[in-house]
């Protein structure tokens, strides 16, 4: 039997996980009645990925067509998430390069694209989303053309076949539709030929010694560890033994327990497996993503995955405020070292190192929501955990010392032109390009170091009402430039422990925005707001009004209490300064000062002005 292994590549959004769904049912992976027939976006399974409609993790699945089989391996189309990119699309020979037809390439279709081409994968162009009513299918093909142009390094690559689709009604085309309508015929037909006669057939060299790659680990209740990869050469059996090798040294022989191929959404054991297919493998009991498992009479190493390096950091360790160990169950520092252990195992984009007290951990990863989804999952599954300020890793290049920037795209609507280019000027950021659409929006390019980049999500949705969208692309390393002004004004921290009153809340609202609500626990240097200067201030939430004989509770209290502003994940992330830290249990998430005691803190500030006048 053929095989063709194939990579699913594009940005965020532009329909990748749509396809995929409509592969799996216009080949009929799934029967009639089985659920999954009423379902989308099959293949993202996890909770997160449902709450947040993003891919996080690469996943593999199979189809069968004309006796043919097409493995498929979903990759994310988030910048932060490329280590799966880079991990997995070794497995692949070709790919199919989704771009939306109104939005067109962004910063991490020319992420996946270099990749592809630097695997040498063949690839098929699928202009998406053309019915969409600003779709512009002609100039977005332009563009992609453009962007080859800039990427190939082989005459060959810029030779790829262009379809048409909409994803979500199941449909390509050879030649763009005049005009498209629901009920225009069509299937996905077009693009399963174009895969076979492009692609080419992955089964080959099967009758030289067995070979894989370790691209992907995964668990089995019953067999444990299972190693998943593309066989590059030979077959295997099941009960064979082989050879586990690392860069040329030999780490041991194992006997084989199970094997696995993938069909749809699950595998399925099998006896033997052959030369090109996407195979899991049960026997081997410690091993890592990158090392190779081989015949023990031919161990040769496969050239180790090698992904991009992290650019931003943040401290992970065990709670140390006052509410400590009240709503986690994993709270000490082993339970937190062996967790983000495991994750390193399948995380490659992560890197963890002790920090210098021993007692928390670096965690250095691709980006904010890169971290803020391990940190989220790891919350889910009941941690409890003190997180720092993110930073940016510096690097010394050349004698220089020097920071990552990035190319951020920024889409707004004409009318908060203003406040994002006085937001990005205040940041530092060179403005390269912009584009206006025929519906007044527009396409900002900048030119940032991730360092002024940090937090500005969030105050890109608030200035623009929420309409803003945001991409960026590591652009590499660069001399260190001038950082930008401080982002956010100053907290308001607690002065007293207690359980938030009425009458303290609407004293403490005059003077900022408030992140708590009546009722809830509070302690000394919890940050329960932020202030409307530039400063911290104190204030008392806990505070009750005083009652006597003359006096009654309400009377007097005629400002109404404002709702409490409750922050994301991400958004603490982004708020959090460098004299604080984030509290994270499976059911809160507090912001606290490093320095919980009032008076300590006064002398520490007056200390840090000390030394500042001293520098200057």
């Amino acid at each position: 039997m053929e095989i063709r292994n194939i990579a699913i590549i594009a940005h965020v959004d532009h329909g990748k996980t749509t396809l995929v769904d409509a592969l799996l049912k216009q080949t009929h992976t799934f029967r009639e009645n089985q659920k999954e027939m009423r379902e989308t976006l099959i293949m993202d399974s996890s909770d997160l990925e449902k709450e947040k409609g993003i891919t996080i993790l690469a996943k593999n699945t199979a189809i069968y067509y004309r006796d043919t089989k097409i493995n498929i391996i979903d990759t994310p189309g988030h910048a932060d998430f490329g280590g799966e990119v880079e991990r997995t699309i070794n497995m692949a020979s070709g790919a199919i390069l989704l771009v939306d037809a109104a939005e067109g390439p962004l910063p991490q279709t020319k992420f996946v694209l270099k990749k592809a081409l630097e695997n040498g994968l063949k690839i098929i162009l699928v202009i998406n989303k053309i019915d969409k009513k600003d779709a512009r299918p002609l100039e977005v093909l332009h563009q992609v053309e453009n962007l080859f142009l800039e990427l190939a390094d082989d005459a060959t690559a810029l030779q790829f076949t262009t379809l048409y689709a909409v994803g979500r009604d199941g449909k390509a085309f050879y030649q763009r539709p005049s005009s498209y309508a629901p009920a225009l015929a069509g299937n996905l037909t077009p693009l399963l030929d174009t895969i076979l006669k492009d692609v080419p057939d992955a089964a080959v060299a099967e009758e030289k010694p067995f070979q894989m790659l370790i691209s992907t680990l995964d668990r089995d209740d019953y067999v444990g560890k299972l190693c998943i990869g593309k066989v590059t050469r030979g077959s295997l059996g099941r009960g064979d033994t082989v050879a586990l090798v690392e860069a040329g040294r030999p780490l041991g022989q194992y006997r084989v327990q199970k094997l696995y191929t993938f069909a749809g959404l699950g595998k399925q054991e099998t006896d033997r497996v052959t030369a090109g297919d996407i195979v899991a493998i049960a026997g081997i009991p410690e091993l890592t993503i990158g090392q190779t498992v081989t015949d023990p009479r031919s161990p040769d190493s496969l050239p180790k995955i090698v992904v991009a390096e992290p650019t931003i950091k943040v401290t992970i360790g065990p709670n140390t405020g006052p509410f400590s160990g009240r709503e986690g169950k994993y709270c000490t520092s082993r339970q937190i070292k062996e967790r983000l252990q495991r994750e390193k195992e399948t995380n490659l984009g992560l890197r963890i190192e002790p920090d210098k007290d021993g007692v928390n951990f670096v965690v250095h990863g691709r980006g904010e929501l890169h971290l803020a989804i391990l940190i989220e999952t790891m919350r889910r599954e009941g941690f409890e955990m003190e997180i720092s300020k993110p930073h940016v890793i510096y690097k010394s290049i050349a004698g220089q010392h020097c920071e990552p920037y990035e190319e951020a795209t920024i889409e707004v609507e004409r009318d908060h032109l203003g406040a994002v280019s006085e937001e990005m000027g205040k940041r530092k950021a060179i403005l390269q390009n912009m584009i206006e659409d025929r519906h007044n929006n527009l396409r900002l390019t900048y030119q940032i170091s991730s360092r002024n980049l940090l937090g500005i999500r969030s105050v890109l949705l608030t200035k623009t009402r929420g309409t803003a969208a945001m991409s960026s692309y590591l652009l590499g390393y660069r001399p260190v430039g001038v950082r930008m002004e401080t982002p956010r004004n100053g907290a308001l921290v607690a002065t007293k422990s207690g359980t938030a009153l009425t009458y303290g809340l609407v004293n403490a609202q005059e003077r900022g925005t408030l992140f708590v609500g009546v009722g809830e626990a509070i302690y000394g240097g919890m940050v329960v707001g932020v202030s409307n200067r530039d400063r911290d201030i104190e204030v008392n939430v806990c505070k009750a009004k005083q009652l006597t004989n003359n006096r009654s509770a309400g009377e007097g209290v005629s400002v109404p209490l404002t709702p409490a502003t409750k922050l994301s994940l991400e958004q603490c992330l982004d708020f959090i300064a460098d004299d604080e830290l984030l509290e994270v249990t499976p059911q809160t998430l507090r912001l606290r000062k490093k320095i919980l005691s009032e008076t300590l803190r006064r002398v520490d500030n007056r200390q840090a002005r000390q030394r500042s006048a001293k520098q200057s």
